[in-house]
């Protein structure tokens, strides 16, 4: 892992020092999983569970914060085993999907959700229109029932495409009042409704944390970093973790830490578990 600053390193020290009542909030995509063509081929790290085991025997608990509905992100990580082996050892695991407004924990073992969006029935209806008026009307178009992700990844010229088509997408999603979010070569629509910042800074009151680490890697994980701003100065200890690729790059200037990928994410929790055991 590489510090990006002295202050860096202090709050990774800073964070040791309360690890058992440190919160471990992570996005999926990029993050645990690589980004890769088909969304439903995006399978965890093999490596992740084992660490995520080891890690909560450290901190107070994990938390996957995603754009995904949580139902994918629990299939595609087999995270309801690992949720079996946290709870069996008393720790919880939290699953966020859809921006927090799907929620599940290992101690309640089902998914509690808001129903779609008003708007985004009509943004269905018009987005085909606008893919072809912006000559990409081959892209992907991938449903999640509270929200409409449209990826670019498999077009000829993915970069252009999804330059393209964002003014428009935009203005779409405004008509029917519903907000964009960008990311690699993927622009969602959804609800105003959440955030991960709102999953941030509530999962750290309802759980009286005294830290927070969360680690994403696009535009998306930004207000959970804006989050953590906010909760530091109030006191909470907080690290923030960039899982850097040669795609993107939004994070690296917010982030404490930059790692390389699922890998290095995994690398520096196993080296955060590692050293809190240390303290201990």
């Amino acid at each position: 892992m590489k510090f990006r600053s002295i202050e860096g390193e202090q709050r990774y020290d800073a964070l040791l020092r309360v690890a058992s009542r440190t919160v471990v909030g992570l996005d999926f995509d990029g993050t645990l999983s690589p980004i890769v063509d088909d969304p439903a081929q995006a399978h965890i790290h093999p490596d992740a569970p084992d660490v995520l085991v080891e890690l909560a025997e450290e901190v107070a608990a994990i938390a996957v914060i995603t754009g995904r509905p949580a139902r994918q992100a629990l299939d595609l990580g087999g995270l309801e085993e690992v949720g079996d082996i946290l709870q069996a050892a008393g720790k919880e695991l939290f699953v966020f999907g859809q921006y927090g407004n799907e929620r599940w924990s290992s101690g309640r073992r089902r998914i509690l959700g808001a129903r779609p969006p008003r708007g985004l029935a009509t943004f269905e209806r018009d987005l085909p229109r606008a893919l072809r008026t912006a000559g990409a009307a081959d892209a992907f178009v991938e449903d999640k029932g509270l929200a409409v992700a449209v990826h670019t990844r498999r077009l000829p010229d993915a970069d252009a495409a999804f330059d393209r088509l964002l003014p428009p997408l935009r203005e779409l999603a405004r008509v029917h009042g519903l907000v964009l979010e960008p990311g690699r070569s993927v622009i969602e629509v959804r609800s105003a409704g959440s955030h991960k910042g709102m999953v941030v800074q509530r999962l750290s009151a309802v759980l009286d944390a005294e830290g927070f680490l969360f680690a994403g890697d696009d535009l998306g994980d930004v207000e959970a970093f804006e989050a953590l701003d906010d909760l530091e100065k109030q006191g909470m200890a907080a690290l923030r973790v960039c899982s850097a690729s040669h795609e993107e790059s939004a994070l690296i200037g917010m982030s404490d830490v930059v790692v390389h990928g699922p890998a290095g994410v995994l690398d520096l929790l196993q080296t955060f578990a590692r050293d809190a055991r240390a303290r201990r």
